[in-house]
């Protein structure tokens, strides 16, 4: 198993977890959870890790958490999930998409155990799952791209082609089209969350074609740095600020802040209110944040997606709003008409305009 940080343990929980009793009112709440990339100082992994030290932080001694990163999606998963339900951690928290499957079966073993899973759908009386929307961070990049690119191309490193991806290439383009008829996106998916040199060669090439605009759905910092030795290409944080590369290549960012609802979680748990659900929030919520625009955008575009921000945390408008065709022509939103949750949740398909083919 990989490192393994203790914050705080006492022995009454430990001698209680192993003997299968449960802890007494007076232990501290055991917080469990996995990653699937390291901590590092960027990226996902470090800003889930950053919300469960705010929850150490928030409950002191209440409360001991425990995390293992760099953890495979799939067997790799279900292994280090049951070994922190054996370890007694009472609420444990699956960080990555992939995780799913390993989440619901170790969920239907350990039914005295809550989980939560970061981005997933599959839910249980003790399985919960929450999500952000993180497309509409994506819809302040696209009209930062839009406005910026003076090749009028614009790369994207896709992770995985799930509905969480794939919304955030429909709506970085649909916003980048917008203010900019002659943009065109080109994709490249690295099959990866986190894998600097697959991402350093997908932002290699996508420069190559000519994009002086690089967005990924990764997690390393190596497209930023790709995109710096390039010298005239602007690139965004993902996940977290990524600020070491402003004010270029990284122009803004979107920042996943997971530290509101860990500490609304945890605090359910200790009152004995926690119940399952799922949550998905956005701007609005708190849950995306979009990092400081540099000064490398122009106060004009900084303006306008200044305002743009205001109008998508207000709930004013949302970044699919029709009229909206699927990328075969068909009809996919009337004017004005905008979609339920469910319809995101399983988007699979590309919006008109996008050539890249999206993988089945």
């Amino acid at each position: 198993m990989n490192r393994r940080t203790f914050l705080q343990t006492t022995a009454a929980t430990a001698v209680a977890a192993a003997a299968g009793l449960p802890a007494r009112a007076a232990d501290p709440l055991k917080v469990g959870f996995i990653y699937v990339g390291p901590i590092g100082d960027m990226g996902w992994s470090y800003q889930h890790d950053q919300a469960r030290q705010a929850i150490a932080k928030e409950f002191g001694d209440k409360i001991v958490t425990t995390y293992v990163e760099n953890v495979p999606e799939g067997p790799d998963a279900e292994r280090a999930l049951t070994q922190l339900a054996l370890e007694g951690n009472q609420l444990i928290f699956a960080t990555s998409f992939g995780f799913m499957d390993a989440t619901v079966n170790v969920a239907k073993k350990f039914p005295n155990v809550k989980f939560e899973h970061a981005t997933g759908y599959k839910r249980a009386d003790n399985l919960a799952t929450y999500d952000a929307r993180f497309y509409e961070g994506r819809a302040i990049q696209g009209t930062i791209a839009g406005r910026m690119t003076k090749s009028n191309k614009i790369g994207y490193i896709g992770s995985f082609p799930i509905p969480e991806v794939v919304q955030g290439i429909n709506s970085a383009f649909i916003h980048a089209k917008k203010v900019n008829p002659d943009v065109e996106i080109k994709v490249v998916w690295a099959y990866t969350w986190f894998d600097p040199a697959k991402e350093a060669d997908a932002a290699a090439a996508l420069i190559a074609e000519g994009c002086d605009v690089i967005m990924q759905h990764t997690d390393s910092t190596a497209p930023q740095a790709k995109a710096q030795e390039a010298g005239n290409v602007i690139t965004f944080g993902q996940a977290s600020d990524m600020a070491a590369f402003a004010p270029m290549p990284r122009v803004t960012s979107t920042i996943d802040n997971w530290e509101p609802y860990y500490k609304k979680r945890v605090a359910a748990m200790l009152d004995g209110s926690w119940t399952s659900e799922s949550t998905w929030g956005g701007i609005g919520t708190g849950m995306v944040k979009i990092g400081e625009i540099s000064s490398a955008v122009p106060a004009e575009v900084k303006a306008e997606v200044e305002a743009l921000e205001s109008k998508l945390a207000s709930g004013e408008y949302h970044p699919f709003t029709g009229p909206l065709n699927k990328q075969d022509g068909s009809a996919w939103l009337a004017a004005g008409e905008t979609p339920d949750d469910g319809t995101l949740a399983g988007m699979n398909f590309f919006v008109e305009g996008i050539k890249a083919e999206l993988p089945k």
